[in-house]
């Protein structure tokens, strides 16, 4: 697994302090020049280059009434991303990313989980591949998000099974579940978790899905071996990516966190990765929204560090 360059980062960390301001004053922003720069392996990382990506996935559990929408939406909704018509589309006009909109197989819905494997190991490795081949080697950062009806069922099942504890210490609302669906939402989480008991990321993954979070493993997987930073959205994505430290606790180094979602869940998950996310805005929309607003701040980072002057350069001091 390719490693940080700490040679970068001390060197962005050096110049950082040089700049014109008390050491350490821009506190967070800092952190993240510094961040990009040891992934980047360079002192002075730019982002000329933005991807983002939403993959879109079907779920067979879905079926067992954990949801208030068909899963037909979620073909619509791409077509609504395509179409220019969707929050992500605009965050990524404003924030600088070219958007990228990937339609997972969903004519071929996951199995339902509560009656047996979601996938078959090689449609887990084919989703896996489709992530990857997606990534462009040429981008500075990447962002990833998801888009499926039924996806935050699953997210709980893959967050539990990969953290540990019960169904109801992981599943929420999702897109509106309340009352008897959200208690149908608990019950189809732990009948699979009764029901299967992985212990590998590709395991995991044949169990619970999706398409769209293996292709997000992937995805994951692929930008690190191109030293590319990750910039990860909310709940259902981190619940994605969380299943890869099965096989690797350090397979996340290289990912932001961009924001803590509203759903409850997601707060737990962040702490039990040891992350600290960029923002808290109580969002809880998806589709890579989060992590897009992210980078503005991001991009207001290495705005500062690249472009301020240091003391030497000022005539200061």
């Amino acid at each position: 697994m390719t490693n940080f360059d700490q040679e970068s980062a001390d060197a962005a960390q050096a110049r950082q302090d040089e700049l014109t301001k008390p050491q350490g004053s821009l506190g967070r922003l800092e952190e993240l020049a510094v961040f990009m720069a040891g992934w980047r392996r360079t002192s002075r990382p730019a982002m000329d280059r933005v991807q983002a990506i939403v993959f879109a996935g079907n779920h067979g559990v879905v079926a067992r009434g954990i949801t208030p929408f068909p899963a037909t939406v979620t073909a619509a909704m791409v077509q609504n991303f395509r179409n220019g018509g969707a929050a992500i589309n605009h965050i990524c006009k404003v924030a600088g990313a070219d958007l990228q909109v990937m339609a997972v197989d969903l004519d071929r819905p996951t199995a339902d989980f509560t009656a047996g494997p979601a996938m078959t190991p090689a449609e887990v490795q084919q989703a896996m591949e489709a992530g990857a081949d997606a990534v462009d080697p040429d981008a500075d950062i990447l962002l990833l998000g998801e888009m499926g009806i039924g996806n935050s069922t699953v997210a709980a099942a893959l967050t539990a099974a990969t953290l540990g504890g019960r169904a109801e210490d992981w599943v929420g609302p999702g897109t509106g579940a309340q009352g008897p669906m959200l208690q149908a939402k608990i019950a189809a989480v732990a009948q699979g978790l009764a029901l299967h008991s992985p212990r590998t990321t590709a395991e995991t993954l044949a169990a619970f899905g999706g398409r769209e979070q293996s292709a997000i493993c992937g995805a994951i997987l692929r930008a690190r071996e191109l030293r590319i930073p990750v910039m990860l959205d909310g709940f259902i994505c981190c619940a994605a990516a969380a299943v890869l430290t099965r096989d690797d606790p350090q397979a996340l180094d290289h990912c932001l966190i961009g924001h803590a979602s509203a759903e409850p869940g997601h707060k737990r998950l962040i702490a039990a990765l040891g992350k600290q996310p960029i923002l808290a805005l109580d969002m809880r929309l998806g589709e890579g929204s989060g992590a897009g607003v992210a980078l503005l701040v991001l991009r207001a980072a290495l705005e500062c560090h690249n472009g301020m002057a240091t003391f030497a350069e000022a005539g200061i001091g």
